[in-house]
């Protein structure tokens, strides 16, 4: 090999760039961070809300009996802690979905930019209708 060439050799990272230090923890530094982490966190919750939900209607479906069984499981307090803790975190998933939506729609009318707070207050008042609706189904029944 001759000296004007150079072995090839691996390095992390690009010879010419400077890169700086940054700690795992960096989510941890500011509140915008950390809340983007919870977000991004919270759709593993969201999952678990769906997969309850699935084996509550395959629970249904096998009769009274293995209802009863499935509505058991559901009593224990390692299942009651995780779905209050998934609770929290499907709420706060909600009303930062709800927060970020006019940053991923902007709504025109009559060619001008409906206001921020007109598309996260409409947002709150159609999940406060649709919460109002299920109370009622369940209250009725």
């Amino acid at each position: 090999m001759s000296n004007t060439q150079q072995a090839a050799r691996y390095t992390e990272y690009h010879p010419r760039w400077y890169r700086t230090h940054v700690s795992t923890w960096w989510w941890l530094a500011r509140w915008p961070y950390l809340k983007f982490i919870l977000r991004e966190i919270s759709s593993v919750f969201v999952a678990w809300f769906v997969v309850v939900l699935l084996l509550q209607i395959r629970a249904l479906s096998r009769g009274p009996d293995a209802y009863a069984r499935f509505e058991h499981w559901l009593q224990n307090p390692g299942i009651v802690l995780l779905n209050l803790i998934a609770l929290f975190f499907v709420v706060f998933h909600a009303i930062t979905w709800f927060n970020l939506t006019p940053r991923a729609m902007v709504v025109r009318l009559r060619g001008k930019r409906v206001p921020d707070r007109w598309i996260v207050s409409a947002n709150y008042a159609a999940w406060a209708a649709v919460s109002l609706v299920v109370v009622w189904f369940l209250v009725r029944s």
